[in-house]
């Protein structure tokens, strides 16, 4: 018994951390588009792994041929259920899976948008950066305004 109770907690904590990141396909309107999301550079389109955070953010910096680099910080999904299961089940884990990134993002370089989406057929919803995130992601990358 004893066995098949280690077992079942050694599964459920792995399932647990591994739902603590969400795999994202980040595409963009512009051909040839580069993207760095914190420290890593995919080449658009990409999918790549993003950790849930609760306090923090994901700043980017996205480039196309033609067009100045675009900066911002991604729009991130608030993840309600866990924030209940937190609280009922282990309090701690609300400090680090909270947000976490959207399954679907489309970077426009053009007009300086993101768009976002939960399932590939929802509607896009656009997001537009304020000044103040675009400085604090050019201060992360080094940039100087």
């Amino acid at each position: 018994m004893f066995s098949f109770l280690k077992t079942a907690g050694v599964g459920c904590l792995v399932a647990g951390l591994a739902a603590c990141s969400t795999m994202t396909h980040i595409s963009s309107t512009a051909p040839g588009a580069h993207l760095v999301v914190k420290h890593e550079v995919p080449v658009v389109p990409s999918t790549i792994r993003m950790k849930d955070t609760s306090f923090g953010n994901y700043e980017f910096k996205a480039e196309s041929p033609g067009h100045d680099a675009f900066y911002g910080i991604l729009p991130l999904r608030f993840h309600g259920g866990r924030l209940a299961a937190d609280i009922l089940f282990f309090a701690p884990a609300a400090f680090f899976n909270l947000r976490g990134a959207f399954p679907y993002y489309e970077i426009d370089t053009d007009n300086g948008v993101i768009r976002y989406k939960v399932h590939a057929n929802d509607p896009w919803q656009e997001y537009r950066p304020t000044t103040a995130e675009r400085e604090r992601a050019k201060q992360f990358f080094g940039v100087s305004s």
